[in-house]
Formats: C-alpha cells, sequence, structure tokens
C-alpha cells in the first residue's frame, strides 16, 4: 500500500462494456474500456490484470478499489459487485461503490441531468446541483417535463434527444472507471463506509414460474 497518493483500481461493467482504470491519488496510470453485450464475467478480471500489468503494479499494492454499482445490467452489476466484494476480502483494502449516475456527474457544471438507459424507451435519471437535487429515479422519455431547469446540463445516454426536450446543453461525460476512482479516493477512509451493493431502480426482467412446484412428501 502506499504511504502517500492512494492507489486505487475501479472497474464497471454495469452496461455493454467492461472497463477498469488504476489512480495513483489524481494521476490516471492506466486504463481500458471494451465494449461487449456480454462476456463480461469471463474478461473483467483479465482486463483488470491487463490494466494493473501496464502500470507496473501488483494487486497487493492497492490502498482502495472502486467499483460502478449501477443502475444498469442486472447481471453487470452483480459481477463487479462480487468481484470487488472478493479482491476487497482477500487484499484487506475498503471497496468503494459508486453509482453510475454519481461518476457522470464528476468535475461537471451544475445543474446537472445525468442520465442511464433503461428498458422500455425510459431513463434512470438523477438532478444534481444545490437546491435542485433529484433521483435517481426511472422515467419514460416522453414524460421529463419535470426534470426541466434554467441553466440545466445534461449527460450520458441519450444525451442529446433529453436536452433537445427540456432546452438544456450537452456534455460529454468522463471515462466511467476513472470517474469511479475518483470518486472512490474520497471515501475509502470512512470508517462507516458500507460494503457496494447494487442499485436497482426497477424489478428484474425475470418473471416467477407459473408451474405449479412439486409436492414435498412426508418422510
Amino acid at each position: 500500500m502506499s504511504t502517500s497518493e492512494p492507489l486505487i483500481l475501479a472497474f464497471d461493467t454495469s452496461a455493454a462494456h467492461c472497463a477498469a482504470a488504476l489512480l495513483s491519488g489524481d494521476r490516471v496510470l492506466a486504463r481500458a474500456e471494451e465494449a461487449m453485450a456480454k462476456g463480461q464475467a469471463e474478461r473483467l478480471m483479465p482486463l483488470v490484470a491487463e490494466v494493473m500489468a501496464a502500470a507496473g503494479k501488483a494487486l497487493s499494492d492497492l490502498d482502495a478499489i472502486g467499483v460502478g454499482t449501477g443502475p444498469g445490467n442486472f447481471t453487470g452489476i452483480r459481477i463487479s459487485v462480487a468481484a470487488a466484494r472478493g479482491l476487497a476480502l482477500a487484499l484487506g483494502v475498503p471497496a468503494v461503490g459508486v453509482t453510475r449516475l454519481e461518476a457522470m456527474a464528476l468535475d461537471q457544471p451544475r445543474p446537472l441531468l445525468a442520465c442511464v438507459a433503461a428498458p422500455r424507451d425510459q431513463l434512470y435519471l438523477q438532478r444534481f446541483g444545490a437546491g435542485v437535487a433529484r433521483g435517481p429515479e426511472m422515467a419514460a422519455l416522453d414524460r421529463l417535463d419535470g426534470w426541466a431547469l434554467t441553466g440545466l446540463t445534461v449527460t450520458g445516454d441519450r444525451a442529446d434527444e433529453v436536452a433537445a426536450r427540456l432546452g438544456a446543453a450537452v456534455t460529454e461525460e468522463a471515462p466511467r472507471a476513472v470517474a469511479i476512482a475518483r470518486h472512490a479516493a474520497t471515501r475509502w477512509r470512512d470508517p462507516a463506509l458500507p460494503r457496494p451493493a447494487p442499485l436497482y431502480l426497477r424489478p428484474a426482467d425475470a418473471a416467477p414460474s407459473s408451474a405449479v412446484p412439486p409436492a414435498i412428501l412426508p418422510a
């Protein structure tokens, strides 16, 4: 572990990507992001190993781990959160959960509306700014009137469409894993830090089986 600038690994698989970054203090030592609709479970740890190797660091050098907790794809979120918890336990370092919406808002102008795509033409939304904070919530793309605000800037998925509907400006979001690591750097020393947990803003798509369960006979 470092004695000055903390060494923080962060990763995220909450959407159709696999992303990782390694930061020393505010310096990005290495980062990588790959688009993928599936296969994150097999790709995450090799990608982490590649990022660590590119920076010439070992997992044992880490001070903390940051992980994206969603909202987004249920399976992808569980993959990253489970990996972060496991690594943190094995290494004896804290794991910090950071939502993708929080990561999007890092160093962005205020007021800011962060957007993450959700199924069926909906969005996960969170508005940041003193006195105007709202969310996170899920809303339909055609029902965004209540999110409008003077001077609003929009970032994230479908930002151009959302901004056009709300009369807002658009800004690019920071690299996901880098933003997660920078958030983690402000929290990892907190003695009351909770374990990372997925942020789910909707029920899972899977429905309970309608089949009649088998009868359990007495022994």
